[in-house]
């Protein structure tokens, strides 16, 4: 992720979002700006967000933490209130399917929480209508196949190399189970997880303009996340080499639109982009898959 965003112009992902943040702040130092987080979590991010603004001396801003769970809301408004920025995070119980803004937004944050909403239709519309056409939607999700499976195309490369793989590297820390066979597992079956994970790019196409769009991954998810990559030490030279031949035949793939990206990092606006921030030819157009 992070070379791509470096070729895009941002040194890292905190720096990506806090542009678009103080550029709307900036933009009228004398109104207060207000930002919708969508599935806020805990708010560690948006607390984190407000600290560094205002470590920059912005002080004109709201966060709006729209969160369905009560007890990820109280968390969010004690985390606020220790790091001193209660005035700047403000928490609400919300369902994020049924939000309606009352009032103009200056932007949008949506970070891996679209991936569990079904009614995606009624929440990009909602945030339209939040933005306007000055807004700015920050997106960082998941985008492949629902249920995170993999597509058959990716698929088939994967479970060549699981066969080849040495079997310390097949265990399962969070079923706590060994895999000698790849099990492309659909995660939507408990929790909504991915549940439209694969409408997510083609609904934000339909109704947003990108100025900057980087997409990234496929294969190399499966080495590198909670279930399996706990298997793997950065301090092992064997295993840094295997997630390096993994990640670059990975990005061969999605190089050649064999596979396509199963994550995005993006700033997108209900209005038209002249000229777009795009990581090589991985266009939004690029990464779309084609149905079967």
């Amino acid at each position: 992720m992070l070379p791509k965003l470096q070729a895009c112009g941002f040194s890292s992902l905190e720096e990506f979002n806090l542009y678009f943040l103080e550029q709307a702040c900036c933009s009228d130092p004398s109104e207060m700006q207000y930002f919708a987080a969508l599935g806020s979590g805990n708010c560690d991010l948006e607390v984190g967000l407000a600290k560094a603004l205002r470590g920059r001396g912005v002080e004109n801003f709201v966060f709006h933490c729209l969160e369905l769970n009560p007890a990820m809301v109280e968390r969010g408004l004690q985390l606020a209130a220790e790091q001193q920025v209660a005035s700047h995070v403000l928490c609400q119980v919300t369902d994020v399917e049924s939000w309606r803004p009352d009032r103009a937004y200056a932007a949008c944050l949506a970070v891996h929480s679209l991936h569990h909403l079904v009614d995606l239709e009624a929440v990009f519309a909602a945030v339209r209508e939040a933005l306007g056409d000055d807004g700015v939607f920050l997106v960082n999700d998941m985008i492949g196949r629902n249920g995170h499976q993999r597509w058959p195309e990716a698929l088939a490369p994967l479970e060549d190399i699981w066969r080849r793989m040495p079997r310390e590297y097949k265990f399962n820390h969070l079923l706590q189970r060994w895999e000698d066979q790849f099990v492309n597992w659909d995660c939507s079956v408990s929790g909504n997880e991915g549940v439209r994970a694969q409408d997510i790019l083609p609904l934000l196409v339909d109704s947003f303009q990108f100025e900057v769009f980087v997409a990234f991954g496929n294969v190399i998810d499966v080495f590198v996340d909670r279930c399996f990559g706990r298997n793997f030490d950065p301090k092992h030279p064997r295993d840094l080499a295997w997630i390096d031949y993994v990640a670059e035949f990975d990005e061969r793939l999605i190089d050649a639109g064999q596979v396509k990206p199963t994550h995005l990092i993006a700033a997108a606006r209900a209005r038209e982009i002249a000229n777009p921030i795009v990581y090589r030819h991985w266009s939004p157009k690029f990464c779309l898959r084609i149905p079967d």
